[in-house]
């Protein structure tokens, strides 16, 4: 199966999160770190350089202009001007950005946070965090986006670091989305959708689930296109995704018919598309998956668009 195509779809379903804790930057001897709050987080280097500090007895990982690393876990770190991780560090204010003043480091750091099962599935296959490259040439394309970061950070409405102008959420979401791709592209993704898509006997299935969600996808005739007997497509299946194939199923019609509702359709439109007579049992499903009732969903939904970006918090 076709990575890209897996990966706008994943795109086009998630419902992700980003808020901006501060733009500024940093000069002399500081320290700082989104730990501790039981969120992924994220830190954008917009100029100068600094040095990302994780577990004990790690190497300290230099990180420059263009650099960021997005912590897709709530884990224990910090990012200094020091590749000494003993050295003695206290937290300064940040200050206003400004545009690559000399001994400075620019930073943008934030908080994001997924949205339903589709979400936790997609955590769950990612590794714990991501550093990327300016260098890296299959992330050139997302490179421009430093650079509006940092002019919206230097020319916006920022009255102070920590009341950041809300685009530069905005562009730290399409900027998020690289990484997911890029991610998506790599080897070392062992767990969860991405798993599923690149074992040859599964991407098949995977692109038909996708094409056809409204067919009858019985276990034995998922079993049948991976070419493998029920017990044993159950066994790997499971072994691949996290989740046994019919709860994997579900999951998929319901961020399926989540999109067409978006997309205008109705609730007996949607349902149909992905396999539901009954009005009754698509509800139930749909709420255990999303959250919330089918009618509930998309009021929330236009109600959110009608009212523009939903507010930091």
């Amino acid at each position: 199966m076709d990575t890209d195509r897996l990966v706008h779809w994943l795109l086009g379903s998630l419902e992700l999160d980003t808020t901006i804790f501060h733009v500024g930057q940093y000069c002399g001897r500081w320290r700082a770190s989104t730990a501790g709050r039981s969120l992924a987080s994220f830190h954008l280097v917009l100029h100068g350089e600094c040095w990302l500090h994780l577990d004990e007895g790690t190497e300290p990982v230099r990180l420059g202009p263009r650099d960021g690393v997005f912590l897709l876990r709530d884990l224990p770190h910090f990012i200094s001007p020091s590749p000494d991780r003993g050295a003695v560090l206290t937290p300064a204010p940040m200050q206003p950005l400004s545009a690559g003043e000399p001994g400075t480091t620019g930073l943008a750091c934030g908080f994001f946070e997924f949205h339903g099962a589709l979400g936790g599935l997609l955590i769950n296959s990612f590794p714990r965090h991501v550093v990327m490259r300016a260098d890296d040439l299959s992330l050139q394309a997302a490179a421009p986006l430093f650079d509006l970061i940092l002019a919206e950070a230097v020319h916006g409405a920022c009255p102070s670091p920590d009341a950041p102008s809300p685009l530069i959420a905005r562009l730290a979401d399409v900027l998020f989305f690289y990484v997911i791709r890029h991610v998506a592209r790599q080897d070392d993704v062992a767990a969860g959708l991405w798993a599923v898509a690149r074992r040859t006997e599964f991407a098949p299935l995977l692109s038909q689930l996708l094409d056809e969600p409204g067919q009858d996808w019985s276990i034995e005739r998922m079993a049948g296109l991976a070419h493998m007997s029920r017990a044993s497509f159950c066994k790997h299946f499971l072994e691949a995704s996290g989740q046994p194939p019919a709860q994997f199923l579900v999951l998929l019609r319901m961020r399926i018919a989540a999109q067409r509702l978006q997309a205008g359709d109705s609730i007996d439109r949607a349902a149909e598309h992905v396999g539901y007579r009954s009005y009754a049992a698509f509800s139930r499903a749909f709420k255990k998956v999303m959250g919330t009732q089918p009618g509930a969903w998309r009021r929330q939904r236009q109600q959110r668009e009608q009212g523009g970006a939903p507010a930091l918090h």
